[in-house]
C-alpha cells in the first residue's frame, strides 16, 4: 500500500492512544472502531458483546478469524508526545497498535472481498488484561465454523519489521492465587493466647518458594511470585486475619496443575501450626497460549515473504488468546513494535510503539489470513 495509507493508521493509532479505555469500558472506543468498519462497508454481527465487536468480510466457508484486543491498562503515562493519554488510563500493552493494524487490515481485505476464498471474521476482543475478553467472544459465538484463528502480540524488543514465532507454548499459562489466613486477634505483648496471622503468612510465603526449586524439573519452565502481602494496621496487636496474593506461570497442563496441587499442600497444612485457618481463592487466568504444530510452521514460512521471521523463546507473561485455542487451531505470533535497547516493557508507564511497525501488523494479518482461506478451501474439500 502507500505512504497515504500508512499515514492515515498512524494518525488512527494516535487517536486511540490518545484516548484509552480500561477493560470492559471500552464503550468509545467500541464506538469509534465500529463506525470505521460501518464506513468500509464491513457487515457487523449482532452478539450481546457490552464492549468489543464482530464483524465478517466474504461468504461461506473456510471461515478464519483475526482477532485484536481493544483496552488498556490502569497506568498513569509518563510519556510527553503530543497524543500520550491524559485521561489516567493508558495503552501501556500496545493495544491500540493492535486494533489500529485489523482496521488496516480490514480495508485491504474489503477491498479484495469478492476474491476472498470464504469469510474474515474479525474480532475486536474487550478485556484481554483482565483475561474474561475471550470467553465473552467465544460465548457468544465468535468461534463458530471457524477453522482457524491467528493474533499477535507486539513485542518492544523485536524491531519494526520482525515477527517472532515458535509452535507450541509461546505464552504462559496464568495462575492468580489469593491466601486468607484467619485467626484469633490478641494484644503483641501476649502472642500465646491469639494467632499470629503475620507469622502464618510469612512462613507460607517462605514455603512455597521451594516449590519451583526442589519440586519442578530443572527442565521445565515456572514462575511463582507472591506480589501483595495485606496484615495487620499497629505496631501492638496480632491482626485477626490477612492475605497475600500473586502469581504461578507454567508452559504445560502437567507443570500447571503440579504447581497448584503443591501450592495448596503448602498453603493448607502450614497454618495448623499455628492454630490459623485459611481459604484459597484462585483467579480466572489464561491457559498455556499454544500455537498449533501444524499451522505455525506454515505461517512461519509464508510471512517470511514480507517480514524477518525469527523463533523466538516462550514468554511467561500470559494471554487470553490461549481460550480461543483451546477451543480450534490457533497462531500467536510476537511482532517488532521498537527494538531500541532501551525500550521500555510491556505495561511500563513509558511504553512506546513505533509507527513503523504498523506495516508488518496489517500485513501479517492479511497475507495469513489469504493463505489459510486457501489452505482450508483446499484440504476441507479434500
Amino acid at each position: 500500500m502507500t505512504k497515504d495509507f500508512y499515514t492515515k493508521l498512524a494518525e488512527i493509532r494516535h487517536r486511540i492512544h490518545a484516548h484509552p479505555e480500561v477493560s470492559e469500558n471500552e464503550f468509545e472506543t467500541t464506538a469509534f472502531l465500529k463506525e470505521y468498519i460501518s464506513n468500509l462497508g464491513i457487515r457487523i454481527l449482532e452478539t450481546e458483546l457490552p464492549t468489543g465487536f464482530i464483524a465478517e468480510i466474504g461468504h461461506g466457508k473456510p471461515v478464519i478469524a483475526l482477532r485484536a484486543d481493544i483496552d488498556a491498562l490502569p497506568i498513569k503515562e509518563r510519556n510527553t508526545f503530543e497524543y500520550a493519554s491524559k485521561n489516567g488510563a493508558m495503552h501501556a500493552c500496545g493495544h491500540d497498535f493492535h486494533q489500529t493494524s485489523l482496521l488496516g487490515a480490514a480495508e485491504l481485505l474489503k477491498a479484495q472481498e469478492g476474491q476472498l476464498n470464504g469469510t474474515i471474521r474479525l474480532i475486536f476482543q474487550p478485556a484481554e488484561e483482565v483475561s474474561v475478553g475471550a470467553y465473552q467472544v467465544i460465548e457468544n459465538g465468535g468461534l463458530k465454523d471457524v477453522s482457524a484463528i491467528i493474533g499477535y502480540h507486539n513485542y518492544p524488543h523485536l524491531k519494526p519489521g520482525e515477527i517472532g514465532l515458535r509452535s507450541k507454548a509461546i505464552m504462559a499459562a496464568v495462575d492468580k492465587f489469593k491466601v486468607t489466613i484467619s485467626g484469633v486477634s490478641g494484644h503483641a505483648a501476649r502472642p500465646d493466647f491469639g494467632t499470629d496471622t503475620v507469622l502464618a503468612i510469612t512462613t507460607i510465603v517462605n514455603n512455597a518458594q521451594a516449590i519451583i526449586s526442589r519440586t519442578v524439573s530443572p527442565f521445565e519452565s515456572a514462575v511463582l511470585s507472591v506480589t501483595h502481602i495485606d496484615v495487620g494496621s499497629t505496631w501492638n496487636v496480632m491482626p485477626e486475619s490477612g492475605y497475600f496474593e500473586g502469581t504461578m506461570r507454567s508452559f504445560s497442563p502437567e507443570t500447571r496443575q503440579h504447581l497448584r496441587d503443591a501450592f495448596t499442600r503448602v498453603v493448607e497444612n502450614t497454618p495448623d501450626q499455628f492454630n490459623a485457618s485459611v481459604e484459597i481463592e484462585w483467579g480466572r487466568t489464561p491457559t498455556v497460549t499454544f500455537n498449533d504444530e501444524i499451522l505455525t510452521p506454515l505461517i512461519f514460512e509464508h510471512s517470511k515473504q514480507f517480514a524477518k521471521v525469527v523463533e523466538v523463546e516462550p514468554l511467561t507473561i500470559g494471554e487470553d488468546f490461549a481460550a480461543y485455542q483451546e477451543k480450534i487451531p490457533g497462531v500467536f505470533a510476537l511482532i517488532g513494535s521498537n527494538g531500541d535497547a532501551d525500550a521500555a516493557d510491556l505495561h511500563h508507564d513509558t511504553f512506546t510503539v513505533k509507527d513503523e511497525a504498523l506495516p508488518t501488523a496489517v500485513q501479517y494479518f492479511v497475507e495469513n489470513a489469504l493463505y489459510l482461506l486457501d489452505y482450508f478451501a483446499k484440504t476441507q474439500k479434500a
